[in-house]
This record gives C-alpha cells, sequence and structure tokens, in this order.
C-alpha cells in the first residue's frame, strides 16, 4: 500500500524545498517535474534551474505531463513537483473528463507500492480570476488536494518557509 505525503503551499512558500528535504531521507528517487518544457519563458527556466540545483544528482529525473505512466511503470519512491501540473493539463477537458481523470489519478496512487511526496500549489487564497480557465484552475486544484489529502498519511502547509503539519487539525469531513 502506498504511503503518500502531501505538501501544499502558496507560491514561494517553501513547498519544495521542503519536500526535497524529506526526499532527502530516503534512497534511490524519482523526482518528478510535472510540467510542460517551457524553454522560452525566460521566468520558468530560472525557477526550473533554482529546482535543478537543490536536487541531489544521484535522483532520477523525469520530465513529463503524464502522470498516469510514471504511477504505473514506476516502482520506487516519488517525488511529484507539483500536482498542478497534473491539472493544467486537464483544464481544456469537460468537468465528466476531469472527473475520470481525478478518479484514475486517486486509483493509481492508493495502488502504488511505495511512497510517494506530492508536492500542491494552494491558491484561491486571494483574488478571483476574471477569467474562466483560472476559476477552473482553482477550483480543480482545491479539488485534487482535498481528495488526495484524504489518502495521504501525512499532511502538511508550507507557509513563509515554514511547515505545519496539518494532521492534527479538525477536518471538514467531520462537520
Amino acid at each position: 500500500m502506498c504511503q503518500i505525503t502531501l505538501i501544499t503551499g502558496p507560491l514561494s512558500s517553501g513547498k519544495s524545498e521542503f519536500a526535497e528535504l524529506l526526499a532527502k531521507r530516503h534512497n534511490n528517487i524519482t523526482y518528478v517535474a510535472l510540467s510542460e518544457l517551457r524553454p522560452n519563458d525566460e521566468n520558468w527556466q530560472k525557477k526550473i534551474s533554482l529546482h535543478k540545483s537543490r536536487r541531489p544528482k544521484n535522483w532520477k529525473v523525469i520530465e513529463t505531463t503524464d502522470l498516469f505512466e510514471i504511477l504505473t511503470k514506476e516502482k520506487g519512491i516519488l517525488l511529484i513537483d507539483s500536482i498542478g501540473g497534473f491539472v493544467v493539463s486537464s483544464l481544456e477537458e469537460s468537468n465528466y473528463s476531469w472527473e475520470s481523470n481525478l478518479y484514475n489519478l486517486l486509483k493509481l496512487l492508493r495502488e502504488y507500492n511505495n511512497k510517494i511526496i506530492i508536492v500542491g500549489e494552494q491558491v484561491g487564497w486571494g483574488l478571483v480570476s476574471q477569467y474562466e480557465i483560472g476559476n477552473r484552475y482553482a477550483d480543480r486544484m482545491g479539488q485534487v488536494l482535498k481528495q488526495i489529502s484524504k489518502i495521504s498519511s501525512e499532511n502538511w502547509l508550507t507557509i513563509n518557509g515554514k511547515a505545519l503539519k496539518l494532521d492534527n487539525i479538525f477536518s471538514s469531513d467531520s462537520f
């Protein structure tokens, strides 16, 4: 049975650094960079370079947008940074397709036979997007994070470079 650690937080809160710290406790990490390659986006490339500079050289790195393939083929400990890439890849899909993909993701996560550390962006704490796609992203991110947190053995929130363990906090499932 899989052991999932979910780490969420806003932009530049320390999510990835905390996930990397937890992952360094283990050997044979597969780092899943779940994003499109964006070679012409200078800011994105700076962020990617920073992430690369922090990773140990012995980690296996997979850059992909196909999380389903990773969860069916890989066997070792995974660090997925970040689940937002899964949401972005489905933004143009219908709600029915999204629900189906979310169901399949949760099924594969539950069936994965090793540890998974998942980084996810907290969105929607501030302004509401004036664009439909921005609101769809926020809604789907909230949905995926809530569902993953239900099957996670550890849930963390990072903010201002600090990490708070959320598992002992009262849950909305209780009311």
